[in-house]
């Protein structure tokens, strides 16, 4: 037993910060029973138009070499990076995700990080188009349905609905659900199919080997880990079946020469390196149909075969912006090549190796950059079935809200490296953070001006002194230190500087005490206040990526109006907090939740 270091911090909190009035959730050790959060989660409306000292929780740090970005950033767009221009259309994607079982973490995770581009990207003026959406096909969905009793196509319905109420629930803004059942997609594949063909790169063979079901992968014998694929899925031999192929062997050396020529392509560099590493080490020609099952989409001229699930799920980046329709002014014209495909690190080959070779095949753009992220365990084991320990995202949003859920995933560990969750962590990070650090400095600020400036924004304000113009500057360089965050899918990084500068302002206020100031000096109390208020105006604009809702409540209580709330706003002299602006009696943003006396190691 032994005390976490967590509470240390909490207890250490200044005692002017005592007076927190957040509500309290207790959770009865630990989550037996879940609590329905009452916050209310703002519409996920699609979009893609641009309208719309010390630190208590360092996650683990970066080990990747930071990306030279050129970030002088004002008005609309992002930092430039060398696979991006920080003004043109961005497309981002999920993975298009399995439709075998129910959603959890992982799916949530990737669901949430791509939201939180998007929404910044939104937010800078860019021009959207966030792609997520259901992988149908396979052998594994038919035989999954069939042991439900069904049919594959009720199968998938029902699943597939699963995953798009998941993103309604987190809140997720994609502009796009693909299923790869649908008509069009499977149009889309077929002609892709054709290019491929026509360009030579198909031929007829036969296979037999070892293939994973679960993976819907094929392993070669010197993959296979204690007689399992690498990543612990049960393999098993096929007997030799009649099998188009791609003629993956001809793309070693111009995937290594298009690596070498695009050092950025793949992230984060320990990732890449693995890639790099597996292409080194030779390709073997890609078997890309089955006769042994009927649930995928038929190869074109040959009903006997269906195609391997890869060449159709991956197509779908493609498929979902009206390709092969590629004239100017389509959607494919606009946001094709893709921005940034995110994945977690067991899909990476097939989008690092398979999609580009395909891609590189056909003559057709390769995307501008792929980024697989960790996975998830849970208090120090394997997720898994059979140790009873899978987190079900719907559980964590009952038990502790939307923005809190979001905030936590995006913030614990660096984004790119596995991560570890635990009921203890969650509470400690979000009490700290959230309720203890923003929620209550938000409330302390329109406490103290609701109830000495005659409920409204003082009317006048004194010089400001070199404190004040220190955490004003501070402020005003967010936008951009985030901004560069963003650029090279930091999350964790960004969120660090959101919180950094929540504790720059909490621990202004506890030195300009403006309690004390009331009696003594109300001018300066007014300029200590009005400057709080304008550091809370960048602080929530800048978190809306992250917490959508908990911010928008935020900059409602601050006065601050809608249609000012996209970056393009903050450092506009017009857009600052209006002096004399009446401001409501505020509330809570932020619960607090009961920490158990003890936490076991």
């Amino acid at each position: 037993m032994r005390v976490n270091s967590m509470i240390i911090a909490l207890l250490a909190a200044p005692a002017s910060r005592a007076f927190t009035v957040h509500t309290t959730k207790k959770l009865s050790p630990f989550l037996t029973s879940s609590i329905t959060t009452t916050q209310q989660q703002q519409q996920s409306q699609p979009h893609h138009s641009a309208h719309h000292h010390q630190r208590l929780f360092s996650s683990t740090t970066s080990t990747e070499e930071p990306i030279t970005s050129t970030s002088s950033i004002s008005g609309t767009g992002t930092p430039s990076t060398p696979f991006d221009d920080g003004t043109s259309p961005f497309e981002i994607t999920t993975p298009i995700y399995y439709v075998n079982d129910k959603p959890h973490i992982g799916h949530a995770y990737t669901s949430l990080a791509c939201d939180v581009i998007a929404r910044y990207m939104r937010h800078s003026g860019r021009d959207v188009y966030f792609l997520s959406g259901t992988d149908e096909h396979g052998q594994k969905v038919e035989t999954t349905a069939k042991n439900a009793g069904m049919d594959p196509i009720a199968f998938c319905d029902e699943v597939s609905q699963s995953f798009r109420d998941l993103l309604g629930l987190l809140n997720i803004s994609n502009d796009e659900f693909i299923r790869t059942t649908e008509s069009h997609h499977k149009e889309a594949v077929q002609h892709f199919w054709k290019q491929l063909e026509e360009k030579g790169a198909i031929y007829l063979g036969s296979y037999e080997g070892w293939y994973s079901v679960r993976d819907e992968c094929y392993y070669n014998e010197s993959e296979l880990v204690d007689g399992k694929a690498p990543t612990g899925a049960e393999v098993e031999w096929m007997k030799k079946e009649d099998s188009y192929f791609f003629k993956l062997s001809e793309y070693g050396d111009k995937l290594l020469e298009y690596y070498e020529s695009h050092p950025d392509f793949i992230a984060p560099e320990s990732r890449k390196n693995e890639v790099v590493s597996f292409v080194k080490g030779g390709l073997k020609d890609l078997s890309i149909s089955r006769t042994t099952f009927d649930w995928g989409v038929p190869v074109p001229g040959d009903d006997d075969h269906v195609m391997y699930v890869w060449i159709d799920a991956l197509t779908n980046y493609m498929s979902a912006l009206g390709y092969p329709n590629m004239e100017e002014g389509s959607n494919f014209d606009k946001f094709w090549p893709a921005s940034l495909h995110v994945v977690g690190k067991d899909i990476l080959r097939f989008h690092a190796v398979y999609w580009p070779a395909f891609l590189l095949a056909a003559d057709l753009p390769l995307p501008k950059r792929i980024f697989a992220h960790g996975w998830w365990t849970k208090d120090g084991e394997k997720i898994s079935k059979s140790l009873g320990n899978v987190i079900d995202p719907v559980d964590l949003i009952d038990t502790y809200g939307v923005d809190p859920t979001r905030f936590f995933l995006m913030s614990e560990v660096n984004f790119g490296s596995d991560g570890d969750f635990s009921d203890s962590k969650m509470i400690f990070k979000v009490n700290a953070n959230l309720s203890n650090e923003l929620g209550n400095l938000n409330q302390r600020i329109m406490t103290l001006v609701f109830k000495n400036c005659n409920k409204a924004v003082p009317t006048e304000i004194g010089d400001l002194t070199e404190e004040d113009e220190a955490l004003l500057a501070t402020a005003a360089s967010l936008r951009e230190r985030t901004g560069e965050a963003i650029a090279s899918q930091s999350i964790d990084k960004y969120v660090q500087h959101m919180i950094s500068m929540v504790w720059d302002a909490n621990k202004y206020i506890d030195v300009q005490a403006p309690w004390v100031l009331k009696k003594t000096d109300t001018e300066r109390m007014n300029t200590v206040l009005y400057v709080l208020m304008e550091v809370m105006r960048h602080v929530a604009v800048l978190y809306q990526p992250v917490m959508p809702t908990s911010s928008n409540v935020i900059l409602d209580q601050l006065g601050v109006p809608k249609d000012e709330r996209d970056f393009e706003h903050l450092d506009k002299e017009e857009c600052k907090i209006l002096l004399g602006r009446e401001v409501s009696k505020p509330k809570a943003v932020f619960p607090r939740f009961e920490v158990p006396e003890a936490v076991e190691a």
